[in-house]
């Protein structure tokens, strides 16, 4: 390791600290309110295909409002969109909390859910865009490491809290997820930003448009993008598994309820995500990164394989981490990817465009994981879903070869403005 490598130099960032503390306290929420749903609808419905129809909700308002709002965070104060973003999904989680506690019918639990992504998208793209503002550009990837890291454990620790939340009172997983959105909303009333390019009110469309045209021209980003995108699509186990934990992992031997049972499960990949963020922020940077990416998509597909076909808690949990430790890599890479190549009037659309492949994979994944699910059973959709991750891998390595032969990211070219202090 070279001997002038710190693994701290984004952390010395004032703002970039303070920052990350209040995401990690929304992401804490914000897991634990996922379980709670999750969990609320497949025990009152029973039925696989609701839980994906969860995904599908919440994968609707990413199609239809993000791209906009990449558009809004360039044209507008990207602060203050985050804040407006977050006091919608506030006002949601307390309807949620309400609307539970009613036992209203599940069909307005979809429809809540589907107010509370439509304020997240509306904020997404200023959310992602606004990390390059807070640290200089030499310092970039080892921020986007420590996010990932802080990301991972507050992925361990919301959906563990939320298994054992649920199990007591599942409202208060909804209003916790609530209390997160406030305290990051008075964070960001304190933050300021340096200042930053920004592009002129237009035409929308049009400007829209020439975000998707950037991504399409630069062949390494829309790689990077799309195998994310395919890869997450056809793995999308985390859907399925209140379906595993209550009725096919044997757990009699581990002596844990299934609702416990489920946060430690939901939680597996953060805890594997979290030991490779930790990992890879004190290695040097990444020298081979396109074939690391690559490496690290199969190693995702395989470990879902595995997880398809095991019943066995421990070899669960252990695949499971697997996956996320796999996946961590592969957004660091992508993250550095789409930040580092592109100018700051153009991220909050090309951010845009990243959420859509992304996010609609996420959620549209968990649909197309219920939908095989309920057709067939939840083994077959889980393995199959692997299965086509490895076919994908293996496209990709022959139709984008830039990302093949990517080697370190600080090659990547972009933009820092300038005020940023450290301390």
């Amino acid at each position: 390791m070279s001997t002038d490598h710190d693994p701290y130099s984004s952390l010395r960032i004032p703002d970039f600290r303070n920052f990350l503390i209040a995401v990690s306290l929304v992401r804490i929420g914000t897991a634990a309110q996922g379980l709670a749903i999750g969990w609320e609808i497949y025990d009152r419905t029973d039925q696989a295909l609701a839980l994906g129809l969860v995904g599908l909700v919440q994968a609707i308002p990413m199609l239809l409002f993000t791209l906009p709002a990449g558009y809004l965070a360039d044209v507008f104060d990207r602060r203050k969109l985050i804040m407006l973003s977050l006091a919608g999904a506030t006002l949601t989680s307390l309807a949620l909390a309400a609307f539970s506690f009613l036992e209203a019918a599940v069909v307005w639990l979809y429809i809540i859910l589907f107010l509370d992504s439509t304020f997240l998208r509306m904020g997404w793209p200023a959310w992602s865009s606004i990390l390059p503002l807070l640290v200089p550009k030499e310092n970039f990837e080892n921020a986007v490491k420590w996010r990932t890291s802080l990301m991972q454990i507050t992925g361990i620790i919301g959906p563990a809290f939320g298994g054992f939340i649920i199990a007591v009172n599942i409202q208060a997983a909804y209003l916790l997820s609530a209390l997160s959105s406030v305290v990051f909303i008075l964070f960001l009333t304190r933050m300021r930003l340096p200042p930053a390019p920004r592009i002129q009110r237009g035409n929308m469309i049009a400007q829209v448009a020439e975000g998707i045209r950037f991504v399409w021209r630069k062949k390494l980003l829309l790689g990077a993008i799309s195998l994310d995108l395919f890869a997450v699509l056809l793995g999308g186990a985390v859907y399925l598994l209140p379906i595993f934990a209550r009725d096919i992992i044997h757990l009699d031997s581990v002596g844990l309820s299934p609702e416990q049972a489920l946060g430690w499960l939901r939680a597996a990949p953060a805890i594997g995500a979290c030991a490779m963020a930790f990992l890879l922020a004190y290695l040097p940077p990444l020298k081979r990164s396109g074939r690391i990416l690559l490496g690290s998509v199969a190693g995702f597909g395989l470990a879902t394989i595995v997880f398809g076909l095991s019943q066995d808690f421990w070899l669960s949990l252990f695949v499971l981490s697997l996956t996320g430790a796999f996946d961590n890599v592969s957004v660091v890479v992508r993250h550095v990817v789409t930040q580092m190549s592109t100018p700051n009037e153009m991220r909050g659309r090309v951010s845009a465009v990243n959420a859509v492949f992304i996010g609609s994979s996420n959620e549209v994944g968990g649909f197309e994981s219920g939908l095989v699910a309920q057709i067939f059973t939840p083994v077959i959709s889980v393995v199959s879903g692997g299965i086509g991750t490895l076919l994908v891998v293996f496209g990709w390595s022959r139709l984008f070869p830039d990302l093949k032969d990517l080697g370190s990211l600080s090659s990547l070219s972009g933009d820092t403005p300038k005020g940023i202090q450290q301390n």
